[in-house]
């Protein structure tokens, strides 16, 4: 990889971490300023009302699920695509709140005049299902492949009751 795009690669890496980083730390400001004003989060059919447009409703919404739900990320796999201006990466998706874990994918293109993301398309493991705490592939070995089984950052469980 040559120079420009091993920097494109390290740009982009540092981008998606920094959002990770403002989503568990229920920052608007940190996630809107990681997206173009008209960035646009894309999720499965019945999952948080549809597509989120908008810097600041992207930011607004994840940091309502930190509060509502509990909600914590990690990111377990990352692949940049610098060439392309795209990133894919693996995510778990705490809700502690409710005692469920989900798992997927999420597909990102970012604007090449800012380096902004102004694009998510967010694939799950499995729809989340009342009953089932961890949605995942099923028969697929997280822990030996190393990826995080219990959320790592603080946040209050099923059994404790939320702030008001």
């Amino acid at each position: 990889m040559n120079a420009d795009k091993s920097h494109l690669a390290a740009t982009y890496e540092a981008l998606i971490r920094t959002y990770f980083d403002g989503c568990n730390e229920a920052d608007v400001e940190k996630i809107a300023a990681c997206f173009t004003a008209d960035g646009v989060h894309y999720f499965p059919p019945s999952m948080y009302g549809g597509a989120w447009r908008g810097n600041r409703q992207i930011g607004e919404r994840w940091a309502q699920l930190v509060a509502d739900k509990g909600s914590a990320w990690t990111i377990d796999r990352l692949v940049v695509a610098p060439g392309s201006h795209q990133a894919v990466i693996e995510w778990t998706h705490y809700k502690t709140r409710e005692g469920t874990i989900l798992r997927g994918d999420e597909w990102y293109v970012f604007d090449e005049g800012t380096g902004l993301i102004k694009e998510i398309r967010a694939y799950y493991a499995a729809a989340q299902h009342p009953g089932v705490p961890v949605t995942e592939l099923e028969g697929f070995d997280y822990a030996g492949r190393g990826y995080h089984l219990t959320c790592p950052i603080p946040r209050p469980t099923a059994s404790e009751p939320a702030d008001v």
